[in-house]
């Protein structure tokens, strides 16, 4: 089938994982005759989860798009992860869809991070169809699960299926619009007549769709107002442009894992979702700077954007497109404005999980791939030369939870980190980077499952073992109290000697570091100024608590001596050190910590929890503050106690809770810590 702009559906099946999105996935290829039999995320023999890493940890960890055709009309399916430390994974897979499908089970509550992704689509402006899961499941709710989204999201829901339960299972449904109910059968759905104790449920329903699609329409509006009646065509009209402005969200319910209602979302996803050329707010500057939407037309001058790209040790780089104008075809040449390069378009593909396949060409609105792009990078832009756009960028959030990341064996070290440095290329989430204090390098990322994908994906492409560990924290030393210190080297063995002899007064400053002299009579000559002050620089690289480096330390020379034939620079760098290491005993020294200032955004219901945490953790509330149905908390915590924030943060707030941070600055670390602080960085020494 040749596909054009007209039919085509792009759709991100979304929810949290273990809600059965691949699963649904799976279905919805089988219900098409995509594939002759549905494979299973348990097996390993899914379509979406074909990588090594997703068939071990039964889990979806990348985006992967398959495509089927649905009466005449192409799907592309993006199947998201769900788990939190993949979220960059979702906003790509986003960028490229049309409409989202978030798959819920039948809990009778709005399940964990669900709501995360609903909030995500709602903000994009990315239409939604839900589709409540596990239907087939003993104790299913498929109304009180409605009854819990319609208290969370009023005015918005609009419920367009009755199940049909019996034995507290799901055998069939009614769709309310078109007044129809069918049984699940081998076969597919069989249609029966509407069962007549379900009528009156069927009239309610299909009067409070009426309302909804009236809302949705000042023509529409006016006519119920005069008549308090629409035609069934006006309804689905008005349901319609309430899903494409995201103030409807339609609900469905089935089962993925026996494909029961798999059909009925499929004719609903046709009829009211989105086609390519109605997406809405899709942003792109021009060459001079000036913003604009960019519509969705075949006959335009092309313009693409890459949203996800995989590199293959062994294949090399492959870069997912979607098209939003014009045809792209193989050979032709574009134009990349993020890199001001030119690329030469080599093979197309479309894509089915690991499958690809050959094209010629990828029209607007349709989602494929090509290989071996040199100058594009995620998020990039392609367009054609005589017409240059640019697409805004992609959101990557910023990494939260850091390790030290080292090489298993000794001398493998270089192969870790170019390791890294290719895996960075797929994943803007996490970062490398040496810490100059500690000497450590450190990972950042989204949480643990995350760092450990990266560790096996280095293992598993490269073939080398990385390991991670608590990275070490910067403490630093200062002192509270002044001191006077005298330091004298002297040595002699023959020949020239070696003698210096300083006197210092170190006392507190604002400033890191801050060297005077106060010498009279030439008891210490000018000329070896210079090498007292390197050794004192030089000396506090090591604090006399915890061998930390030392800061916030103001040292006076005022008096020494000399000597006029083995006196040199050596000698008073050597008596300045031995100055600093006796003053700084005796001016009250004390271990600093780095404080780290925090922003959390959580649901209101969590506002005590959170800040009760904090206070535990030696954090000071600085404010609070609300935006939406959000609460914001600022606070200044100790580093220390927020190595592992993300995941605590995730636990206590059902993962609904984010947080950045910032550096703020050093303060004491309070005495009952110091010794345990102290004996710790003996031990490693």
């Amino acid at each position: 089938m040749s596909t054009n702009f007209e039919s085509i559906r792009n759709i991100a099946v979304v929810g949290h994982s273990g809600e059965g999105k691949t699963t649904l996935v799976e279905a919805m290829l089988m219900a098409a005759g995509t594939i002759d039999r549905m494979g299973k995320v348990t097996d390993g023999t899914t379509v979406s989860d074909y990588d090594d890493l997703e068939k071990a940890k039964k889990m979806s960890i990348y985006t992967s798009v398959s495509n089927l055709i649905w009466k005449n009309v192409k799907i592309n399916l993006l199947d998201l992860p769900g788990y939190y430390d993949f979220e960059g994974e979702r906003n790509e897979g986003l960028r490229a869809a049309g409409g989202a499908l978030l798959v819920i089970g039948a809990n009778g509550v709005i399940p964990i991070g669900a709501e995360s992704i609903i909030e995500s689509c709602l903000k994009l402006g990315k239409p939604l169809i839900i589709f409540i899961n596990g239907m087939d499941k003993e104790n299913a709710d498929y109304l009180g699960t409605v009854q819990a989204l319609r208290a969370k999201y009023a005015g918005k829901l609009a419920p367009i299926q009755i199940p049909i339960m019996e034995g507290g299972k799901m055998q069939g449904v009614i769709n309310a619009l078109q007044e129809r109910a069918y049984l699940f059968k081998d076969g597919g759905p069989q249609e029966i007549p509407v069962p007549e104790n379900m009528k009156d449920q069927v009239e309610e329903m299909k009067a409070s769709l009426m309302e909804t699609a009236a809302e949705n329409d000042e023509v529409l509006l006016d006519k119920y107002f005069e008549t308090g009646d629409l035609t069934r065509e006006e309804t689905i009209q008005g349901i319609r442009m309430g899903i494409a402005s995201v103030s409807t969200i339609p609900v469905m319910a089935g089962s993925a894992l026996t494909n029961r209602g798999v059909i009925n979302l499929l004719n609903e996803i046709v009829t009211y979702m989105p086609l390519a050329r109605e997406r809405l707010n899709t942003m792109v500057s021009d060459a001079s700077g000036q913003m604009y939407s960019l519509h969705t037309e075949a006959n335009a001058p092309f313009a693409a954007q890459v949203f996800k790209t995989v590199i293959d040790p062994f294949s090399g780089k492959l870069s997912y497109l979607k098209s939003f104008r014009g045809v792209l075809k193989s050979g032709s040449t574009v134009w990349n404005p993020n890199t001001e390069t030119e690329e030469r378009i080599g093979q197309i593909y479309v894509l089915r999980g690991k499958k690809m396949e050959a094209v010629d060409e990828l029209k607007a609105g349709d989602i494929g791939a090509v290989n071996k792009l040199n100058n594009t990078n995620t998020g990039d832009t392609l367009c054609d030369p005589s017409d240059k756009v640019k697409f805004t960028s992609i959101y990557f959030p910023k990494p939260t939870l850091f390790m030290s990341v080292a090489a298993e064996k000794k001398g493998e070290e270089d192969k870790v980190f170019a390791g890294l440095a290719k895996l960075k290329e797929e994943d803007y989430t996490f970062s490398i980077e040496k810490n100059a204090e500690t000497g450590e390098m450190v990972i950042g990322g989204q949480g643990d499952v995350q760092l450990e994908i990266l560790a096996k994906k280095v293992k598993a492409r490269y073939g080398v073992d990385m390991k991670l560990s608590a990275p070490k924290i910067a403490y630093r030393e200062t002192i509270r109290g002044k001191a006077e210190a005298e330091g004298k080297h002297k040595k002699q063995s023959g020949g020239h000697g070696q003698y210096g002899h300083v006197k210092i007064r170190f006392s507190p400053c604002e400033e890191e570091f801050i060297f005077e002299e106060e010498v009279v009579g030439g008891a210490v000559p000018k000329n070896y100024f210079p090498a007292v002050e390197k050794g004192l620089r030089e000396s506090m690289a090591e604090g006399p608590l915890a061998g930390y480096p030392v800061t916030g330390l103001k040292a006076v020379l005022y008096d020494g001596s000399y000597h006029d034939v083995d006196s040199n620079e050596l000698s008073f760098k050597m008596a300045a050190s031995i100055a600093f290491k006796e003053g700084l005993k005796n001016a009250r020294p004390v271990l600093l910590e780095p404080i780290y200032s925090l922003k959390i955004a959580i649901p209101a219901d969590y506002l005590g929890d959170v800040m009760g945490d904090i206070n535990k953790r030696r954090g000071r509330i600085m404010g609070t503050d609300t935006e939406g149905d959000r609460s914001i908390i600022t606070a200044e915590v100790p580093l220390a106690e927020i190595k592992e924030y993300t995941m605590e943060l995730r636990s206590l707030t059902r993962g609904s809770g984010k947080f950045v941070s910032e550096f703020l600055g050093y303060e004491d670390v309070p005495p009952m810590l110091v010794d345990k602080i102290v004996a710790a960085a003996k031990a490693d020494a």
